[in-house]
Protein backbone atom coordinates (compact mmCIF):
# COMPACT_ATOMS: atom_id res chain seq x y z
CA UNK A 1 0.00 0.00 0.00
CA UNK A 2 1.38 3.56 -0.92
CA UNK A 3 -0.32 6.71 -0.07
CA UNK A 4 0.05 9.80 -2.39
CA UNK A 5 -0.47 12.96 -0.14
CA UNK A 6 -0.43 15.41 -2.87
CA UNK A 7 -3.63 13.55 -4.98
CA UNK A 8 -5.22 12.13 -2.07
CA UNK A 9 -5.10 8.26 -3.83
CA UNK A 10 -3.86 5.01 -1.62
CA UNK A 11 -2.61 1.78 -3.98
CA UNK A 12 -2.45 -1.13 -4.16
CA UNK A 13 -1.86 -4.18 -5.71
CA UNK A 14 -5.13 -3.69 -8.21
CA UNK A 15 -6.54 -0.84 -6.64
CA UNK A 16 -6.25 2.52 -6.34
CA UNK A 17 -8.50 3.71 -3.73
CA UNK A 18 -9.46 7.87 -4.52
CA UNK A 19 -11.83 10.89 -4.30
CA UNK A 20 -14.84 10.44 -5.64
CA UNK A 21 -15.86 12.94 -8.04
CA UNK A 22 -19.15 14.45 -9.37
CA UNK A 23 -18.91 13.10 -12.84
CA UNK A 24 -19.43 9.96 -10.82
CA UNK A 25 -22.81 10.26 -9.51
CA UNK A 26 -24.41 8.35 -12.12
CA UNK A 27 -22.69 5.79 -11.73
CA UNK A 28 -22.71 5.15 -8.11
CA UNK A 29 -26.21 5.91 -8.09
CA UNK A 30 -26.31 2.84 -10.29
CA UNK A 31 -24.04 0.47 -8.21
CA UNK A 32 -26.30 2.10 -5.13
CA UNK A 33 -29.70 1.45 -6.13
CA UNK A 34 -29.67 -1.95 -5.75
CA UNK A 35 -31.74 -4.20 -2.52
CA UNK A 36 -28.74 -6.37 -1.74
CA UNK A 37 -26.63 -3.55 -1.16
CA UNK A 38 -28.92 -1.19 0.79
CA UNK A 39 -30.10 -4.69 2.49
CA UNK A 40 -26.43 -4.74 4.58
CA UNK A 41 -26.12 -1.50 4.92
CA UNK A 42 -26.72 1.65 7.78
CA UNK A 43 -27.28 4.70 6.07
CA UNK A 44 -27.78 3.91 1.99
CA UNK A 45 -31.38 4.68 1.02
CA UNK A 46 -33.43 2.60 -1.38
CA UNK A 47 -34.08 3.35 -4.01
CA UNK A 48 -31.00 5.22 -4.50
CA UNK A 49 -30.84 8.28 -6.85
CA UNK A 50 -28.28 10.24 -8.68
CA UNK A 51 -29.23 13.33 -6.18
CA UNK A 52 -28.16 10.84 -3.61
CA UNK A 53 -24.95 10.33 -4.98
CA UNK A 54 -24.32 14.33 -5.89
CA UNK A 55 -25.17 14.82 -1.72
CA UNK A 56 -23.05 12.62 -1.13
CA UNK A 57 -20.07 13.46 -3.00
CA UNK A 58 -20.04 16.55 -2.51
CA UNK A 59 -19.50 16.08 1.59
CA UNK A 60 -16.61 14.59 0.76
CA UNK A 61 -13.36 16.90 0.18
CA UNK A 62 -14.75 18.64 3.19
CA UNK A 63 -14.46 15.63 5.59
CA UNK A 64 -10.79 14.49 4.24
CA UNK A 65 -9.49 17.79 4.72
CA UNK A 66 -11.21 18.47 8.16
CA UNK A 67 -9.60 15.24 9.01
CA UNK A 68 -13.35 13.96 9.85
CA UNK A 69 -13.58 11.17 7.51
CA UNK A 70 -11.77 9.59 4.49
CA UNK A 71 -14.14 8.27 1.57
CA UNK A 72 -12.68 6.91 -0.85
CA UNK A 73 -13.92 5.18 -4.25
CA UNK A 74 -12.71 1.72 -4.71
CA UNK A 75 -11.09 1.71 -8.46
CA UNK A 76 -9.16 -0.90 -10.56
CA UNK A 77 -5.67 0.49 -10.74
CA UNK A 78 -5.28 -0.55 -14.69
CA UNK A 79 -8.48 0.65 -16.38
CA UNK A 80 -10.23 3.03 -13.59
CA UNK A 81 -13.63 1.35 -13.27
CA UNK A 82 -15.63 1.80 -10.13
CA UNK A 83 -15.77 -1.47 -8.14
CA UNK A 84 -17.38 0.31 -4.81
CA UNK A 85 -16.43 2.56 -1.74
CA UNK A 86 -14.69 2.35 1.50
CA UNK A 87 -14.66 5.13 4.07
CA UNK A 88 -12.57 5.57 7.55
CA UNK A 89 -14.43 7.97 10.25
CA UNK A 90 -11.67 9.30 12.50
CA UNK A 91 -12.69 9.98 15.82
CA UNK A 92 -9.47 12.81 16.95
CA UNK A 93 -10.74 12.79 20.55
CA UNK A 94 -10.52 8.69 20.94
CA UNK A 95 -8.04 8.00 18.39
CA UNK A 96 -10.34 5.62 16.46
CA UNK A 97 -12.03 5.50 13.69
CA UNK A 98 -14.61 3.08 12.28
CA UNK A 99 -14.56 1.39 8.49
CA UNK A 100 -17.72 1.45 6.13
CA UNK A 101 -17.48 -0.06 2.87
CA UNK A 102 -19.85 -1.14 -0.20
CA UNK A 103 -19.26 -2.97 -3.62
CA UNK A 104 -21.13 -3.05 -6.27
CA UNK A 105 -22.79 -6.70 -6.28
CA UNK A 106 -21.10 -7.54 -10.00
CA UNK A 107 -18.33 -7.41 -8.15
CA UNK A 108 -18.51 -9.34 -5.21
CA UNK A 109 -16.46 -12.45 -4.45
CA UNK A 110 -13.24 -10.76 -5.64
CA UNK A 111 -11.58 -9.85 -2.90
CA UNK A 112 -11.94 -6.05 -3.57
CA UNK A 113 -13.41 -5.21 -0.26
CA UNK A 114 -10.36 -7.34 1.93
CA UNK A 115 -7.43 -5.56 -0.47
CA UNK A 116 -8.91 -1.96 -0.03
CA UNK A 117 -10.20 -2.29 3.69
CA UNK A 118 -5.99 -3.54 4.65
CA UNK A 119 -5.02 -0.61 2.80
CA UNK A 120 -7.72 1.77 4.41
CA UNK A 121 -6.42 0.02 7.34
CA UNK A 122 -2.58 0.98 7.45
CA UNK A 123 -3.53 4.31 5.84
CA UNK A 124 -5.57 4.90 9.76
CA UNK A 125 -2.94 3.36 11.54
CA UNK A 126 0.49 4.79 9.75
CA UNK A 127 -0.89 8.19 7.98
CA UNK A 128 -3.61 9.39 10.78
CA UNK A 129 -2.18 7.94 13.77
CA UNK A 130 -5.25 5.85 15.17
CA UNK A 131 -4.90 3.53 18.05
CA UNK A 132 -7.89 1.50 17.02
CA UNK A 133 -9.95 1.01 14.08
CA UNK A 134 -13.42 -1.11 13.88
CA UNK A 135 -16.29 -2.06 12.07
CA UNK A 136 -19.75 -3.60 12.29
CA UNK A 137 -22.09 -5.26 10.52
CA UNK A 138 -25.33 -6.36 10.52
CA UNK A 139 -25.61 -10.55 11.48
CA UNK A 140 -27.36 -11.09 8.56
CA UNK A 141 -24.44 -10.43 6.80
CA UNK A 142 -22.03 -13.28 7.39
CA UNK A 143 -19.74 -12.45 4.58
CA UNK A 144 -18.93 -8.91 5.67
CA UNK A 145 -17.98 -10.74 9.45
CA UNK A 146 -15.44 -13.13 6.86
CA UNK A 147 -14.10 -9.73 5.44
CA UNK A 148 -13.41 -8.71 8.84
CA UNK A 149 -11.75 -11.62 10.24
CA UNK A 150 -9.61 -11.63 6.89
CA UNK A 151 -8.13 -8.17 8.32
CA UNK A 152 -7.14 -9.61 11.46
CA UNK A 153 -9.86 -7.88 13.55
CA UNK A 154 -11.56 -9.71 16.47
CA UNK A 155 -15.06 -9.66 17.50
CA UNK A 156 -16.30 -7.63 20.47
CA UNK A 157 -19.99 -8.07 20.57
CA UNK A 158 -22.83 -7.81 19.68
CA UNK A 159 -25.88 -5.67 20.06
CA UNK A 160 -28.73 -7.86 20.01
CA UNK A 161 -31.93 -6.33 17.57
CA UNK A 162 -30.01 -2.83 18.03
CA UNK A 163 -31.74 -1.32 15.01
CA UNK A 164 -34.69 -1.37 12.74
CA UNK A 165 -34.23 -1.87 9.52
CA UNK A 166 -37.04 -2.84 6.73
CA UNK A 167 -39.55 -3.07 9.52
CA UNK A 168 -37.35 -5.89 11.57
CA UNK A 169 -34.63 -5.41 14.41
CA UNK A 170 -31.24 -6.74 13.33
CA UNK A 171 -28.25 -7.54 15.31
CA UNK A 172 -25.18 -5.43 15.03
CA UNK A 173 -21.42 -7.02 15.12
CA UNK A 174 -18.75 -5.17 16.46
CA UNK A 175 -15.27 -5.91 15.30
CA UNK A 176 -11.85 -3.91 16.08
CA UNK A 177 -8.41 -3.95 15.52
CA UNK A 178 -5.60 -2.17 18.34
CA UNK A 179 -2.86 -0.72 16.07
CA UNK A 180 0.20 -3.16 16.55
CA UNK A 181 2.52 -0.19 17.05
CA UNK A 182 0.53 0.98 20.25
CA UNK A 183 0.71 -2.15 21.84
CA UNK A 184 2.76 -2.13 25.10
CA UNK A 185 4.33 -6.02 25.73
Amino acid sequence: MSYNHDNKTITTERLVLRLFQQSEANEVAKLCNNYNIYKSTLYLPYPYSVEDAMTWIERHDDNFTKNRAFEFAITDRKTGDLYGAIALSNNEKFQQGEIAYWIGEEFWGNGFATEAAQAIIQFGFGEKKLHKIFARYFSSNPASGKVLEKLGMKQEGILTDHIVKDNRFESLVFYGLINPEDVVS
